[in-house]
């Protein structure tokens, strides 16, 4: 139940004066909520220096500034297109003011010759003399104050001026409530010298004065906040999910032994430091929830079968979800072959499955003989039974909502789940993006595996690869060859308009996969590409994670100096799967801007998934660091990655700590960190996402 004391800050926007029926849904657009709090967090993205310069030559043409000086003189319009100026001056020089289309009556009556006035606005240089145009305030000394020292601008939508959001903003700081607790840790707020949290509010909101630095230690103080926020919610769903109970499947070295004596080859150190750590948690007795986090082609499958067997050899069974019917049944392949010669039952289910055989399952899943399943969303429909699921293995997990994995969790009492991604993300965020789950890393790959040797080239020379794509299809090989678009008129690098020409050059059956086509449709694309139907595959990036093609050699990414490191990095990874040299073909068009090089440079440089992750993290910040945007997920509001990230680790430090002196929380500290939570927490929270 929320603290009452918060009442104020979760009203309605339209409590606020001035917020009508009308300009209610542009607001709510604007601060991407609906309470007086979600305007509080709009915060300002900079802040305008509006003090008194000495004199006018103290201004910078482009810059705002304010100024004081005399009433000259007045020039009337010369024409209707042209501006009424009014001259002012002061001890360095003249100032002009130009309004178009005004009353000349008004502007008489605002700008007597020969009084003093203080305006505010842009300067701008015309014709070697300084202008403002239409100037944002203009004060009589003699009657008002001059304009506040300090203006905040905040991000704005149409409908909305700076104003108006300013206006509204100073009175959303009225429902800050007086006399909150500190949660966070004193010693830590003084040696940063950050502001108390009411009080950081109104240095963003209702600055009394021009100080960069000051602005800079308020928004860190809220991001901490945000940061320590979010590290609580993880820890205490941590705490929560280790309090449960699962089943308690015990290591059988004989069977683990066996599993990895018929291996065609020796797993890496990688690999069996995760199979530990997981054989760990499948015995603790608490429901594991662990992210195996590998480069591509690390060999996340190889170690989620091992869990498989430690659940086999206990009486459970396994089920693999994965997000497409292609991947569902390329992961199947790939156990089958390493489970079923020592006697394990493996299927797959999918939505293709239809009549007696899909009848045949369900009834192999309920009664216990198939062991390990292998399966899409089918995994949890209703229809779906298990007679002792005690292990779920998610792949490409970012690709399903919470909903979906606590569907297949309901499927059974508590079983323990292992998640797996293929995309690397920068170790400086993850705990911001997994801080509820344990996680194990692959950073090693298989022996054997062939480089992938990367080339970037102009696009001036698309005929030479369209040419060795030709010798490598006669070779016996495939390729794919990627689009950043589906279709755009009179744009040849469109994926529509770059499969009619392949197809027409090379002279074989060219396949094509876009986001617009039906599950279906991609599922035949892909696996027409898979069986050999077709010999190249034209896509979008829906190909950018798990098909499996060894006889793929080359990769083309067309317009490759728009997308980003790691997504490039991802769909190199679809080729190098077998045993001939392969090829990741950058093609830009030129010319190239410094970072788009540097990124090109990057991927030209190293495989390494990780320092790639890290690579364009520092290029481009966070973004949407996972490729696609996570199910479920939610971004922070105030804290920003590229500038915040060393606060999530002590943050997470802080909340570890407060949790582990006082486990039932009910100090002063762990109180206060309530009210955080409820602030601060996201709306999609860790306690919700432990849950799955």
């Amino acid at each position: 139940m929320r603290d009452e004391r918060l009442f104020p800050l979760f009203a309605g926007l339209d409590t606020l004066s001035g917020v009508g029926p009308k300009l209610l849904p542009v607001l709510q657009r604007l601060c991407g909520g609906t309470t007086v709090w979600d305007l509080l967090l709009h915060l300002p993205e900079r802040w305008l220096d509006r003090r008194v310069r000495a004199t006018f030559d103290k201004t910078v043409p482009g810059e705002v500034a304010t100024v004081r000086g005399e009433v000259i003189v007045h020039h009337a319009p010369f024409s209707d297109k042209s501006p009424y100026r009014i001259q002012l001056g002061d001890e360095s020089g003249f100032l002009t003011l130009s309004y178009f289309r005004a009353d000349p009556r008004w502007l008489k009556s605002q700008f007597p010759v020969g009084a003093t006035r203080i305006v505010s606005g842009r300067v701008e240089d015309y014709k070697g003399e300084r202008q403002i145009t239409h100037p944002d305030f203009v004060v009589d000394p003699a009657k008002g104050d001059a304009p506040p020292e300090v203006e905040p601008i905040y991000p704005l939508s149409a409908g909305l001026t700076n104003r108006r959001v300013h206006t509204f903003a100073l009175q959303a700081l009225k429902a800050v409530p007086e006399g909150l607790p500190e949660w966070c840790d004193p010693h830590l707020v003084r040696l940063r010298g950050w502001p108390g949290f009411a009080e950081a509010l109104a240095i963003l909101h209702a600055p009394t004065r021009y100080d960069e630095d000051e602005f800079a230690r308020a928004r860190e103080r809220l991001a901490y906040d945000e940061a320590l926020a979010r590290a609580s919610a993880f820890s205490l769903a941590r705490a929560a999910r280790k309090a449960r109970r699962a089943p308690i499947i015990k290591s059988d070295p004989k069977s683990e032994a066996r599993f990895i004596k018929a291996l065609p080859y020796t797993p890496t150190g990688a690999q069996l430091r995760a199979g530990e750590e997981i054989r760990r948690d499948l015995a603790s007795g608490s429901p594991m929830r662990r992210l195996l986090q590998g480069d591509v082609g690390a060999g996340k499958t190889l170690v989620a079968a091992m869990a498989a067997v430690q659940a086999a050899a206990n009486g459970y069974q396994s089920a693999f979800m994965a997000p497409t019917e292609v991947l569902a049944r390329q992961q199947y392949d790939t156990l089958d072959k390493l489970l079923s010669p020592l006697g394990y039952t493996v299927l797959v289910l999918s939505g293709r499955d239809r009549g007696s055989a899909r009848e045949g399952t369900l009834m192999a899943l309920a009664d216990g003989s198939i062991q390990i399943v292998a399966g899409t969303h089918a995994l949890f429909q209703d229809a779906v039974s298990f007679r002792n699921l005690g292990l779920i293995i998610v792949d490409e997990q970012h690709r399903f909502g919470v909903t979906d994995r606590m569907r297949l969790v309901g499927k059974s009492d508590s079983p323990h789940m292992l998640v797996m991604s293929a995309t690397p993300i920068p170790r400086t965020l993850a705990q911001a993006v997994h801080g509820d789950l344990d996680v194990s890393i692959l950073d090693e790959k298989p022996p054997g595996r062939k480089p992938v040797e990367t080339r970037a080239i102009p696009d001036t020379r698309i005929d030479e690869i369209i040419e060795a794509v030709g010798r490598a299809l006669k070779r016996g090989e495939r390729a794919f060859w990627v689009c950043p678009r589906v279709d755009v008129d009179e744009d040849d690098s469109s994926a529509v308009a770059r499969h009619a020409a392949l197809q027409d050059e090379l002279g074989v059956r060219v396949g094509l996969v876009h986001g617009r086509l039906k599950a279906s449709e991609k599922d035949t694309a892909l696996e027409d590409f898979r069986s050999g139907k077709t010999r190249v595959l034209v896509a979008t990036t829906v190909i950018e994670v798990g098909v499996d093609v060894p006889e793929a050699t080359i990769m083309v990414i067309e317009r490759a100096e728009g997308f980003g490191l790691a997504q490039l990095h991802q769909l190199r990874g679809r080729v190098g799967r077998g045993e001939r040299a392969s090829f990741c073909i950058l093609l830009y068009r030129p010319p190239l801007g410094e970072t788009a090089r540097e990124r090109l440079d990057t991927l030209r440089r190293t495989e390494d998934g990780f320092a790639i992750a890290e690579a364009d993290f520092r290029l481009r910040g966070a973004g949407d660091v996972l490729g696609v945007r996570q199910a479920g997920a939610t971004e922070y509001r105030v804290l920003e990655m590229s500038r915040h990230a060393a606060l999530l680790e002590i943050a997470g430090k802080d909340a570890e700590a407060v949790i582990a002196a006082d486990p039932k929380m009910t100090g002063d500290r762990a109180k206060a960190l309530r009210l955080a939570r409820e602030l601060l927490t996201p709306r999609v929270n860790a306690e919700t996402e432990s849950q799955s």
